[in-house]
């Protein structure tokens, strides 16, 4: 829009995605100024495209006068293949393994360079965690993110680590060659496994969830106390939770059943 280089030559649909993009997971209620301020465009073209997008539905206005996500548009991302069948197919192994270990149980997928939580469940005397279901995370340093990477093509993992490997603790894997090496140790073995890198005195480990064609399509994994927690009695409820969930996954996926 005039007077605002930064809103230049970008389309109607581009700039309404970037108001909605202008939420994640730290910023779930903004004021008018905060969306036009995180989305890069005019307070004006902000205040209209707000007002669109709360008439549609997708984002609504809070009793303090900030906006947040609407139900609409949630509604809309529960048909997401990733919630439908994904989902659908874990939360009873996940509520099991909830019930069974009395940890966090998170099952998440990849995003380019994050780990998307499509769930997480937690037993009410488990370990406090920073992940939330929706949320974002990086890979390297989390037993999910790191199955995902593992088992991700080797460009991306080449060009992960030329982003530049974060260091979250003391603890945190940043030297790109290590990563490397604990990628195949986790292709080798089945499973990942991380110790207070993303948070102090929290342990996790993780397994891949594989479609009926064998592609790794998500992670299971378990997030416990550091202190006097066996990564291998993590791991043995995690298998056969991880391969459960990949049959049932084949059973529903409507290409089996159509060449069936």
């Amino acid at each position: 829009m005039a007077g605002n280089s930064r809103d230049a030559g970008r389309s109607v649909t581009g700039r309404a995605l970037s108001v909605l993009t202008a939420f994640d997971i730290e910023h779930t209620r903004l004021t008018l100024t905060a969306i036009a301020r995180r989305a890069g465009i005019p307070l004006a073209t902000a205040h209209r495209l707000v007002g669109e997008l709360e008439s549609w539905g997708a984002v609504q206005r809070a009793a303090d006068g900030r906006y947040e996500i609407g139900l609409r548009l949630w509604e809309i991302g529960l048909l997401a293949p990733v919630h439908t069948a994904l989902r659908a197919a874990a939360l009873p192994l996940m509520q099991e393994l909830c019930e069974l270990t009395g940890e966090n149980v998170h099952l998440a997928v990849r995003d380019r360079w994050e780990a998307l939580y499509v769930e997480k469940l937690a037993a009410p005397r488990s370990v406090p965690i920073i992940s939330r279901t929706g949320g974002r995370l990086p890979l390297h340093p989390t037993g999910v993110g790191r199955v995902l990477l593992a088992h991700a093509p080797a460009r991306v993992v080449q060009e992960y680590c030329e982003r530049g490997l974060t260091r979250h603790t003391p603890y945190t894997i940043t030297e790109p060659g290590r990563l490397a090496r604990e990628l195949r140790a986790v292709r080798s073995r089945g499973f990942a496994r991380t110790s207070e890198e993303m948070t102090l005195g929290n342990c996790s480990v993780a397994v891949p969830v594989r479609d009926g064609g064998g592609a790794v399509v998500a992670a299971l994994g378990l997030v416990a106390r550091s202190v006097r927690t066996e990564h291998s009695k993590l791991v043995k409820p995690l298998l056969p939770a991880a391969e459960a969930i990949g049959k049932r996954l084949a059973e529903h996926d409507p290409a089996r059943s159509d060449a069936g």
